[in-house]
């Protein structure tokens, strides 16, 4: 058996704490370890054991004068004319002020009946159940738009469930929506836990998010980008037409204000497209084609601007 540690050890009190520190410190402990603050723990409930113990004996003027003196050896069986030592259980006259103590902490938890025993209010233990968390996957425009969607979820008991989800617009990879009280029930009168969907969004092709911004990557005809035009682009609510400026160089940006995706907070506020310019190089030429940017090169050469044509 493991032997037993100094009660003062186990409070964390030098030997010439009074009774204000005895008591304070085993407030503190007894509320850290308490079972039904540590549910299941049994390190805590150990933990404490001990501390009551200790508290029982150090709070008790003649019972510490035995342990001061003696040590554990004054609670054994047949030491002097003392009865053995009997474990902490809440009951009996040796509560001394251990009402006042758990009244702090536990409220209206304790009770004494007429004899002095105290006696717990079973409605008191009121817990909120163990929240849970699930992964989920929405597309693209689910995550842009906000949608309804019901899904099927498994426990680690192997049941599955239907719950029906809103997912709010704008929404992005990695958050999570709550839905209250859908967590593991509570104990006594408490309330549920709540679930935690942690959203995970599928990619879309031609697409990339930064944020609540929006990059799409178009190819325009070699001819526009020298001379100047119009291309057709897509946005997340359509395609629209967008001007190109002469000149429009490969890698260019073109910034469409308020076609990106709605903030979470507020829908009204949205946040841009970027149109990231791809200019498209003829891969096959007709001789007349090729004449022509030949001439078009013999040009450029002429006035200094270099040439590409061979």
């Amino acid at each position: 058996m493991m032997a037993k540690k100094d009660y003062y050890d186990v409070l964390g009190i030098g030997r010439s704490a009074d009774e204000k520190e005895i008591k304070r410190a085993y407030r503190k402990l007894a509320k850290k370890y308490h079972p039904d603050t540590n549910p299941g723990d049994k390190q805590a409930e150990q933990k404490f054991k001990e501390v009551t113990e200790a508290y029982n004996v150090l709070s008790d003027a003649e019972k510490k004068k035995l342990y001061d003196q003696y040590g554990f050896a004054a609670f054994e069986e047949g030491f002097g004319k003392n009865d053995s030592y009997q474990e902490y259980h809440f009951t009996g006259g040796d509560m001394g002020d251990m009402g006042d103590i758990f009244g702090d902490f536990f409220g209206d938890m304790f009770h004494r009946d007429g004899g002095g025993n105290f006696h717990f209010h079973n409605d008191s233990f009121r817990q909120k159940g163990a929240d849970a968390h699930a992964d989920i996957q929405i597309s693209f425009d689910e995550a842009v738009a906000g949608c309804d969607k019901v899904f099927r979820l498994q426990d680690e008991s192997g049941k599955t469930s239907s719950v029906q989800v809103h997912i709010p617009a704008g929404i992005d990879e990695g958050q999570s929506v709550r839905l209250k009280g859908k967590g593991a029930s509570g104990s006594g009168s408490g309330e549920n836990g709540d679930l935690f969907l942690k959203v995970h969004i599928m990619p879309k092709p031609g697409y990339e998010r930064k944020g609540n911004d929006v990059y799409v990557t178009v190819n325009i005809p070699y001819v526009t980008a020298v001379l100047g035009g119009e291309a057709v682009v897509p946005t997340l609510t359509g395609k629209v037409s967008c001007k190109i400026a002469a000149g429009t160089q490969s890698g260019s940006k073109i910034r469409l204000k308020n076609k990106g995706i709605p903030s979470m907070k507020n829908p009204a506020h949205k946040g841009d497209e970027y149109i990231i310019i791809q200019i498209e190089v003829p891969k096959h030429l007709t001789p007349e084609e090729r004449q022509k940017l030949m001439e078009y090169d013999k040009a450029c050469k002429a006035h200094g601007h270099g040439g590409n044509v061979a």
